[in-house]
Protein backbone atom coordinates (compact mmCIF):
# COMPACT_ATOMS: atom_id res chain seq x y z
CA UNK A 1 0.00 0.00 0.00
CA UNK A 2 1.32 3.42 -1.01
CA UNK A 3 1.49 6.17 1.63
CA UNK A 4 0.25 9.61 0.58
CA UNK A 5 2.77 12.45 0.57
CA UNK A 6 2.12 15.54 2.67
CA UNK A 7 1.10 17.49 -0.47
CA UNK A 8 -1.31 14.75 -1.54
CA UNK A 9 -2.84 14.80 1.93
CA UNK A 10 -3.06 18.61 1.87
CA UNK A 11 -4.77 18.68 -1.56
CA UNK A 12 -7.16 15.92 -0.53
CA UNK A 13 -8.05 17.77 2.69
CA UNK A 14 -8.57 21.05 0.79
CA UNK A 15 -10.93 19.40 -1.71
CA UNK A 16 -12.93 17.68 1.04
CA UNK A 17 -13.22 21.00 2.90
CA UNK A 18 -14.30 22.74 -0.32
CA UNK A 19 -16.97 20.12 -1.13
CA UNK A 20 -18.40 20.26 2.41
CA UNK A 21 -18.58 24.08 2.29
CA UNK A 22 -20.14 23.95 -1.19
CA UNK A 23 -22.81 21.54 0.02
CA UNK A 24 -23.64 23.95 2.90
CA UNK A 25 -23.62 26.96 0.56
CA UNK A 26 -21.11 28.66 2.88
CA UNK A 27 -19.59 31.28 0.57
CA UNK A 28 -17.04 32.66 3.10
CA UNK A 29 -15.78 29.14 3.92
CA UNK A 30 -15.56 28.27 0.22
CA UNK A 31 -13.68 31.47 -0.64
CA UNK A 32 -11.24 30.89 2.24
CA UNK A 33 -9.91 27.90 0.24
CA UNK A 34 -8.93 30.18 -2.69
CA UNK A 35 -6.20 32.75 -3.25
CA UNK A 36 -7.69 36.26 -3.55
CA UNK A 37 -6.75 36.47 -7.25
CA UNK A 38 -7.88 32.92 -8.10
CA UNK A 39 -9.90 32.18 -11.23
CA UNK A 40 -12.76 29.73 -11.70
CA UNK A 41 -14.09 28.45 -15.02
CA UNK A 42 -17.79 27.53 -15.07
CA UNK A 43 -19.39 25.89 -18.12
CA UNK A 44 -22.35 28.27 -17.65
CA UNK A 45 -20.64 31.51 -16.66
CA UNK A 46 -17.08 31.40 -18.03
CA UNK A 47 -14.10 32.72 -16.03
CA UNK A 48 -14.89 34.44 -12.73
CA UNK A 49 -13.37 35.34 -9.36
CA UNK A 50 -14.38 32.97 -6.52
CA UNK A 51 -16.53 35.41 -4.52
CA UNK A 52 -18.53 36.52 -7.58
CA UNK A 53 -19.03 32.96 -8.78
CA UNK A 54 -20.03 31.42 -5.45
CA UNK A 55 -22.34 34.32 -4.57
CA UNK A 56 -24.20 33.62 -7.85
CA UNK A 57 -24.36 29.91 -7.04
CA UNK A 58 -25.62 30.61 -3.50
CA UNK A 59 -28.24 33.08 -4.76
CA UNK A 60 -29.63 30.42 -7.11
CA UNK A 61 -29.37 27.48 -4.72
CA UNK A 62 -31.67 25.88 -2.21
CA UNK A 63 -30.74 22.73 -0.33
CA UNK A 64 -28.11 20.68 -2.15
CA UNK A 65 -26.30 17.42 -1.54
CA UNK A 66 -22.82 16.46 -2.70
CA UNK A 67 -21.76 12.83 -2.84
CA UNK A 68 -17.98 12.55 -3.25
CA UNK A 69 -16.84 9.76 -5.56
CA UNK A 70 -13.07 10.22 -5.71
CA UNK A 71 -10.19 12.64 -5.32
CA UNK A 72 -7.24 12.17 -7.64
CA UNK A 73 -3.88 13.91 -7.15
CA UNK A 74 -1.68 14.49 -10.18
CA UNK A 75 0.92 11.78 -10.79
CA UNK A 76 3.13 14.19 -12.76
CA UNK A 77 4.30 16.24 -9.78
CA UNK A 78 2.32 19.39 -10.60
CA UNK A 79 0.20 20.93 -7.82
CA UNK A 80 -3.12 19.70 -9.23
CA UNK A 81 -5.91 17.42 -8.11
CA UNK A 82 -9.46 16.62 -9.13
CA UNK A 83 -12.61 16.15 -7.13
CA UNK A 84 -15.16 13.83 -8.73
CA UNK A 85 -18.65 13.96 -7.22
CA UNK A 86 -22.39 13.78 -7.76
CA UNK A 87 -24.11 17.12 -7.28
CA UNK A 88 -27.78 17.00 -6.31
CA UNK A 89 -28.30 20.72 -6.79
CA UNK A 90 -31.47 22.13 -5.32
CA UNK A 91 -32.49 25.47 -6.77
CA UNK A 92 -34.26 28.26 -4.89
CA UNK A 93 -37.46 27.76 -6.91
CA UNK A 94 -37.68 24.12 -5.79
CA UNK A 95 -36.35 22.61 -9.02
CA UNK A 96 -33.54 20.10 -8.67
CA UNK A 97 -30.89 18.72 -10.98
CA UNK A 98 -28.49 15.83 -10.51
CA UNK A 99 -25.25 15.49 -12.38
CA UNK A 100 -21.73 14.12 -12.14
CA UNK A 101 -19.04 16.78 -11.93
CA UNK A 102 -15.27 16.97 -11.91
CA UNK A 103 -13.58 20.04 -10.50
CA UNK A 104 -9.93 20.43 -11.48
CA UNK A 105 -7.97 22.31 -8.79
CA UNK A 106 -4.56 23.94 -9.16
CA UNK A 107 -2.86 24.87 -5.89
CA UNK A 108 -0.23 27.37 -4.80
CA UNK A 109 2.73 26.41 -2.59
CA UNK A 110 0.65 26.82 0.60
CA UNK A 111 -2.24 24.67 -0.66
CA UNK A 112 -4.66 27.47 -1.54
CA UNK A 113 -6.57 27.07 -4.80
CA UNK A 114 -5.20 29.28 -7.59
CA UNK A 115 -7.45 28.05 -10.36
CA UNK A 116 -10.43 25.73 -10.66
CA UNK A 117 -12.02 24.38 -13.81
CA UNK A 118 -15.49 22.86 -13.48
CA UNK A 119 -16.25 20.05 -15.92
CA UNK A 120 -19.70 18.56 -16.51
CA UNK A 121 -22.16 17.98 -19.33
CA UNK A 122 -24.46 21.01 -19.30
CA UNK A 123 -26.82 19.74 -22.01
CA UNK A 124 -29.12 17.58 -19.82
CA UNK A 125 -29.51 20.26 -17.14
CA UNK A 126 -29.87 23.46 -19.20
CA UNK A 127 -33.65 23.08 -19.41
CA UNK A 128 -33.93 22.93 -15.61
CA UNK A 129 -31.29 25.52 -14.69
CA UNK A 130 -31.79 27.89 -17.62
CA UNK A 131 -30.89 31.40 -16.53
CA UNK A 132 -31.59 30.84 -12.81
CA UNK A 133 -28.09 31.80 -11.80
CA UNK A 134 -27.20 34.58 -14.15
Amino acid sequence: MRVATSLEALYTRQIRTYLAALERGDVPAICAQFKPDAQIFSPFLGWMKPASFFEKVAAASGESKITPIDICVSATGVPRATGYFIYDWGLKDGAAVRFECIDVFEFDESGLIERMIIVYDTHPIRSTVGDKYR
